[in-house]
């Protein structure tokens, strides 16, 4: 489920209702299960996940691809996971040998924040997340690291025996993918990527390391990616325009722009 699908900073106003304002953040579902189990990111659209478990609290993961304002703002407003009957696990890419309560505790604490990580009521663990294979909620979980700007960034690939997703928010193509990124991407049912820019914005895309619709478009198929969803959109791109991406790409079917609440099957058929 697509909670917020924005990049940069909340977009607020009539000209983002369709698509929605919410920054980053993607609730993953083991099949048959109406909980999620996994967040990917925890940007303003985490303060949405607390209507979608309608009064229970959150006891599941989540994977911060880094540690962006973007990404991270809607930790301390999600109510379900801020309750005595919570239970969290946080993971976030490791660097400077920092855990990784204080990799959060850099923007989450006095006076840029009222309160330090150990505010959050109920049970959070923090952990600083290395490259690599791991087992997070059930789910199968490679994460590799991916070009962008300002601090270590994870890509996660997020896999079970129904199907396979992979997601990259923050990604700049142009100066050359990694045959790591490449295999992580490789032969996926679903992949959310960085779409941030368009062309005509390519020098502004270059500069704050992100990708445009194309470059994603470019990757995904070089990949064998099966189905892109492009995501991350500017706070600038309004309905109209990404309606009109929608109509640039229609004879691209396996192409398609996230759309705030969207639910996105993932699997292959019997």
């Amino acid at each position: 489920m697509l909670l917020g699908v924005r990049g940069s900073t909340p977009a607020p106003g009539e000209d983002f209702t369709r698509y929605g304002g919410h920054t980053s953040c993607v609730a993953v579902f083991h099949d048959g299960s109406d909980v999620p189990a996994l967040v990917l990111d925890a940007g303003t659209g985490l303060r949405d996940l607390t209507k979608v478990l309608a009064g229970a609290p959150y006891r599941g993961s989540i994977l911060v691809s880094h540690l962006h304002w973007d990404h991270v703002q809607g930790l301390p407003f999600f109510v379900a996971g801020d309750r005595p009957d919570a239970e969290v696990d946080f993971y976030v890419p490791a660097q400077n040998a920092r855990t990784g309560r204080d990799l959060l505790a850099a923007a989450m604490a006095p006076p840029n924040f009222p309160i330090t990580p150990e505010g959050l009521q109920g049970k959070w663990t923090f952990t600083a997340l290395e490259a690599g294979y791991h087992q997070v909620a059930g789910f199968r979980v490679r994460a590799t690291e991916v070009k962008h700007k300002g601090g270590r960034t994870f890509g996660y690939r997020v896999s079970d025996d129904t199907g396979s997703i992979a997601y990259l928010p923050d990604h700049i193509t142009s100066t050359g993918v990694s045959n790591e990124v490449k295999d992580l991407i490789h032969d996926v049912d679903v992949l959310l990527h960085d779409a941030q820019f368009v062309e005509k914005e390519r020098a502004l895309s270059d500069a704050y390391g992100h990708s445009t619709v194309d470059d994603a478009i470019a990757l995904a198929r070089e990949c064998g990616a099966r189905r892109l969803v492009a995501f991350h959109h500017g706070p600038a791109r309004t309905d109209d325009a990404l309606d009109a991406l929608v109509v640039n790409h229609a004879d691209e079917p396996w192409v398609s722009f996230a759309r705030q609440g969207d639910v996105v099957v993932v699997g292959r058929p019997a």
